[in-house]
């Protein structure tokens, strides 16, 4: 018989000012974890779903910055959701002009 015990469902919010950064803003497991993932949906903040990291910034306080060992991931995900929301660096539009001219 093998153990098939199913993981609790775990939640953690992030917010960014622009400035330092990224810090927790909430975080929780099975019910609570539901809840924030419910609001977060409700509000349409995109969720990203990775078990290890949520394992991961679980141990950290409220409030609390990421530690500087998840800046290029976090940052990647940011911008991934600026994306996704149709927002990009006022430099994008020149950088593809310049492509543009010179081919």
């Amino acid at each position: 018989m093998s153990d098939n015990k199913q993981q609790p469902t775990q939640a953690v919010a992030l917010s960014y000012d622009g400035k330092g950064a990224p810090k927790i803003t909430a975080t929780g497991q099975d019910l609570i974890a539901e809840e924030i993932i419910s609001l977060a949906k409700d509000a349409g903040i995109y969720i990203h779903r990775d078990p290890h990291l949520s394992d991961f910034l679980q141990r950290l306080e409220l409030g609390e910055e990421i530690p500087k060992e998840l800046y290029l991931l976090i940052a990647e995900l940011i911008s991934f959701v600026y994306m996704l929301d149709g927002k990009f660096p006022e430099q994008w539009n020149n950088l593809h002009q310049k492509i543009i001219e010179k081919a």
